[in-house]
This record gives C-alpha cells, structure tokens and sequence, in this order.
C-alpha cells in the first residue's frame, strides 16, 4: 500500500472535495469533449467534468483513491463516463492530441508538460493547480519547497500557451490551514490576436 493509498483509505484525504472554483468559472468556454484529470486523487475535478458532459480519463497511482473516484461517479450516475487508469505519471505515455480539457491538481508535473500539452487538440484548455513556495508559514501541502513551484514558474512553463488567467495567491481554507497556490488557466493557441471567454462568477 502506497502512502496516498492508505491517505485516502483512512479518509485523512478528502473523499468528496469540490471542484477548483476556477475550474467552475471557465467550464462554460471549454469545447465538449473528451478530458484528462491527471493525479486524480479521490476525483475532485474528474468527477465534476463527468457530470459536465466530458468523457473522461481519470489517472492517479492510487488504487484506493481511483476506487473512491468510481464511487462518487457512480454515486451521480456519469460512471459510463469516467474512464479510470492506474498508472505511474512520471512514464505514463499520453495520447496526441486527444483530449479537449486536461487538469491537474496538486500534482507537480512540469517535467511532463510537453507531453500533456501534446495531448490537447488544437484550441485544447490546460488547467493547473498547485502548492506555491511562500515567505508566510503555508502549513498545507508538501513538506518541504522541492515539490513546491516557485514564483511565477508555472506561469513561464506555459507561456507557448495563450494564457486566459493566472494568479498566485494566500488561500484560505476551511479549517484553521492555510495554503499558497498558483493557478493556470491556458489554450492551445498562439498568435498575435486571441479570444478571450467570459468567465461565469
């Protein structure tokens, strides 16, 4: 049993977290289709894009955590929907441009990068999520800055993307923790002149 396998089978995981509230703002703007939630987790956003219409790939390591993801998405019947893959993302071999949505939460990815944005179709949407090196005290999240990004690198790792939002912030949670993040909302585009959606509140 892996540490995220006991983590989510002990429940110290949140088994049914919501989705990442940017995420829910720019959904309305993501062409349907097929999506790719990578370090699925207990399926935070894979089951949300299910429940949107998506067909989606869920992939974690955890067989425990992709167990509970089929749970909750058969819980609100879009299992026929959510496609979970156990495997190791460090050498997982993503298809060519084959999906329209691809998110990650709180997975550090920026070796595989490359890879994923290969995997979008044209006009395809990134969303990235992910701990933050802060000089305030951030107790949630990785122990030490190693898996941490550092100021604005997730920013400069996908700028051969057009980038509709990017922010870095102190966020509060709903316990007494707190956590430093940034978050990318990127297209698959390029150019001089782009379109840019409106964001739902």
């Amino acid at each position: 049993m892996t540490d995220w396998d006991r983590r989510f089978r002990t429940g110290e995981y949140p088994q049914d977290p919501d989705p990442s509230g940017i995420l829910v703002q720019f959904i309305d703007a993501v062409p349907d289709g097929r999506a790719i939630d990578i370090a699925t987790g207990t399926g935070r956003n894979a089951v949300f894009l299910a429940d949107c219409g998506y067909t989606v790939d869920a992939i974690d390591q955890s067989q425990d955590g992709l167990r509970i993801t089929a749970n909750r998405a058969a819980a609100r019947d879009v299992d026929d929907r959510l496609n979970a893959i156990q495997a190791d993302i460090s050498t997982y071999e993503f298809p060519r441009e084959t999906y329209e949505f691809a998110t990650i939460s709180f997975y550090r990815a920026v070796d595989r990068f490359p890879d994923i944005k290969d995997a979008l179709v044209p006009g395809g949407y990134l969303f990235v999520e992910h701990h933050l090196r802060s000089t305030e005290a951030t107790p949630s999240g990785p122990s030490t800055d190693r898996y941490r990004f550092a100021a604005n690198e997730l920013l400069h790792a996908n700028l051969d993307l057009t980038v509709l939002h990017y922010d870095e912030a102190i966020e509060a949670r709903n316990t007494d923790k707190r956590r430093a993040t940034a978050r990318l909302v990127a297209r698959k585009t390029s150019g001089g002149r782009q379109s840019y959606p409106v964001r739902s509140e």
